[in-house]
């Protein structure tokens, strides 16, 4: 199993240039056609970050050129709307970034809340000034045996297939959270997937997010699998929620399917 249509969105941030190198680096393992969407906001042209913004076809064509990969640029998504390209529906992985600070006026507002809500596949989001290096070679699942948690370890196993290391992780306030683990564990071995269990106990007044990213340095993961939004974005903005949390504290690159 591999990735075989991969989307990148691409936007003016100098972000852009790491999220770019990593797409063909995982495009060339999966032997994939790279599909450059154009996600730049309207507001990208009026400024500073034009020159960087009408280069973007350029940029992307001669990154693929040295890459030695296939790949096609779409400008047409078009990023001043609000809707995703509909690349989005015809690829087995999107990479996005997460547009924080000055980043967030450069990129399509759709993005990546929206495309992971709509897209029917997985989301592999960037954190805000992530810099190139290795990513997959040891992941954490985060695992609450949702319908979303499950769908998206299905969605990573072209990854989850090739890491040297797989941890999942679980939060839970009961005495023995271990029964849920061993299942999904048994069930990655069957699909050639060799993974360690990771549980946080705690009767302290501390979210499953915390708890996930204080355990980011024990478990030593470039890369987290998770579900996202189990209840509206709406909801979770204002009350509070794990999608939401996850999405905005990002300090290593997030695959997510909803």
């Amino acid at each position: 199993m591999a990735y075989k249509d991969i989307v990148i969105y691409l936007d003016p941030s100098f972000d852009t240039d790491h999220r770019l190198k990593l797409a063909i680096a995982i495009a060339r393992e999966h032997g994939a056609r790279l599909v450059g969407v154009d996600a730049t906001s309207q507001a990208a042209f009026d400024g500073e970050w034009r020159d960087r913004a009408t280069g973007l076809q350029n940029q992307f064509e001669e990154a693929i050129r040295t890459g030695g990969i296939d790949g096609i640029f779409r400008s047409e998504v078009n990023s001043r709307n609000a809707h995703p390209h509909p690349d989005a529906h015809c690829a087995d992985l999107i990479i996005a970034p997460q547009p924080l600070f000055e980043a967030r006026d450069l990129v399509a507002k759709a993005i990546p809340q929206d495309v992971v809500l709509t897209a029917g596949v997985p989301v592999l989001i960037l954190p805000h000034e992530w810099r190139y290096s290795s990513v997959g070679k040891k992941i954490v699942i985060a695992w609450n045996a949702s319908r979303e948690a499950t769908r998206a370890v299905h969605d990573a196993l072209p990854i989850l297939r090739r890491a040297d290391k797989v941890t999942v992780f679980t939060f839970s306030f009961k005495a023995r959270p271990e029964r849920n683990q061993e299942r999904i564990i048994d069930h990655l071995r069957r699909h050639g997937v060799p993974a360690t269990a990771y549980g946080w106990r705690s009767e302290e007044d501390i979210s499953p997010i915390v708890a996930l990213f204080s355990s980011l340095d024990t478990i030593e993961a470039d890369l987290i699998v998770a579900g996202a939004y189990g209840q509206s974005p709406t909801l979770e903005k204002w009350l509070g929620g794990a999608s939401h949390d996850l999405m905005e504290s990002l300090s290593v690159p997030l695959l997510v399917s909803h």
